[in-house]
């Protein structure tokens, strides 16, 4: 994670805002324009047709595809690119956000509102499930920053003030807050919180890392589908746990 270099980024995305008056002037959405910008400065880089496709980054050995969810439409991209490139994916999703409304015909603002509900990187495992046919392919990795943004609402709900159902404008992001990396399988490990004890199960995870029963149960799916943990019996209702011991010995040669 380079703090400067995001900002570095954002500031250059915000620029070309102010120069063309206003937030969803550019041609792609601001969060991910910010990415690209963070994670390949030199713009050359950027929109390279490979194959059929165009990928976000080609850096001449690897490509970075920026993708805001909805991991199931990209397969087919994703299966091509990997038969002969490396892959890093990069799933940005919220840490702290304030959402500002904003009104289509007026183009009135609302004051910024911070949201009660504080992001985590779990929520990743909802989308890698959609992919979970590539997921113990050697050259797939993945980048999951935090990111603190001003998501802009159009008021054009069905409700009574608007809101529900209303579609997303666009994300602004302020700050990055924390960057996880898998670049291989020890790397998943980051995952399972250290207080767990050696045998556990999804509500031990749940309450260790302060997640639901449900994100806990899809997240131990998904890292016993890659290996890195292995199913050992019951405890009563629920599967118990452990982590790969050989896994975490390789982890630790590391430092």
């Amino acid at each position: 994670m380079d703090t400067v270099l995001f900002t570095q980024a954002k500031d250059r995305v915000s620029h070309s805002l102010e120069e063309k008056q206003g937030i969803g002037t550019l041609r792609e959405k601001t969060l991910h324009a910010v990415l690209k910008h963070y994670y390949a400065p030199d713009t050359a880089l950027h929109e390279i047709p490979i194959g059929n496709y165009i990928a976000d980054i080609y850096t001449g050995t690897e490509i970075i595809e920026i993708q805001n969810g909805n991991f199931y439409k990209i397969r087919k991209k994703l299966k091509s690119f990997l038969a002969h490139y490396s892959v890093t994916l990069v799933y940005p999703m919220p840490h702290i956000k304030w959402l500002i409304w904003m009104d289509e015909e007026t183009g009135e603002l609302s004051k910024r509102r911070k949201s009660p509900v504080t992001g985590n990187v779990y929520k990743a495992f909802g989308e890698l499930y959609r992919i979970k046919e590539f997921l113990n392919e050697e050259n797939l990795h993945f980048r999951f920053p935090l990111v603190d943004i001003e998501e802009y609402r159009l008021l054009n709900g069905w409700s009574r003030d608007r809101k529900k159902g209303s579609c997303r404008y666009d994300r602004i992001p302020v700050a990055l807050f924390d960057e996880v990396v898998i670049e291989d399988r020890k790397d998943y490990l980051s995952f399972l919180p250290d207080g767990l004890t050696e045998e556990f199960t999804s509500a031990d995870l749940a309450k260790t890392a302060g997640i639901s029963r449900k994100a806990a149960g899809l997240t131990l799916h998904i890292l016993a589908y890659v290996g890195v943990v292995v199913k050992t019996g019951k405890r009563g209702r629920s599967y118990t746990y452990n982590k790969r011991k050989d896994l975490i010995y390789e982890a630790s040669d590391r430092f």
